[in-house]
């Protein structure tokens, strides 16, 4: 199916000269003169090769049809990472290449998205949201009242966010997952 570039996300898959590639980050570009682009970059799912491709926000690209499906994740071994289908309990093997960096959000029970295609696992779609807790983070400079002004901090499953000033040690905090930006505190 086609659809237009810029509509393209990360967890995508596209298919070009026969072969299917799964998006792992998509940018849209706007500049005051010129023509929009879209700077894609994807996985070649049969070898693993990363490849960057643009363009025009306008033109059609080919979606492959994969299917998609909810599951949850149970647990990482040596197989790889097993995520299980919640309707009929049928477990799947993922490997590591496919999960990437996306690995740190992974807990137990965590709903994600796997796409698969002739029952290969070729991209993983997480939500777009999800709670972390606070591990580190600098102390408050006195005076940095400033809205704008924000602080690194690194989450208890390691990854690196940047936070207002009041966010502290132990706080449980949104994050989006696609950029890593803060989203507000956990509403408990």
């Amino acid at each position: 199916m086609k659809v237009i570039a810029s509509s393209l996300r990360k967890g995508n898959v596209v298919e070009m000269d026969g072969k299917l590639y799964a998006v792992l980050k998509a940018e849209n570009f706007h500049p005051g003169k010129g023509t929009p682009t879209t700077s894609v970059d994807m996985r070649r799912i049969s070898d693993g090769v990363k490849v960057a491709e643009r363009w025009r926000t306008t033109e059609m690209v080919e979606k492959a049809n994969v299917d998609d499906r909810e599951y949850d994740f149970l647990y990482e071994d040596g197989e790889g990472f097993h995520f299980m289908e919640p309707t009929t309990y049928e477990q799947f093997a993922v490997h590591p290449d496919v999960v990437g960096d996306d690995k740190a959000f992974l807990t137990d029970g965590l709903k994600v998205y796997l796409k698969t295609y002739d029952g290969v696992a070729i991209a993983l779609e997480l939500p777009q949201r999800v709670n972390v807790e606070i591990a580190e983070t600098e102390p408050v400079v006195k005076g940095q009242t400033a809205s704008s002004s924000y602080k690194p901090a690194i989450c208890t499953n390691g990854v690196r966010v940047m936070v207002p000033p009041h966010i502290g040690p132990g706080a449980r905090i949104v994050i989006n997952t696609e950029d890593l930006s803060y989203y507000g505190r956990v509403q408990d």
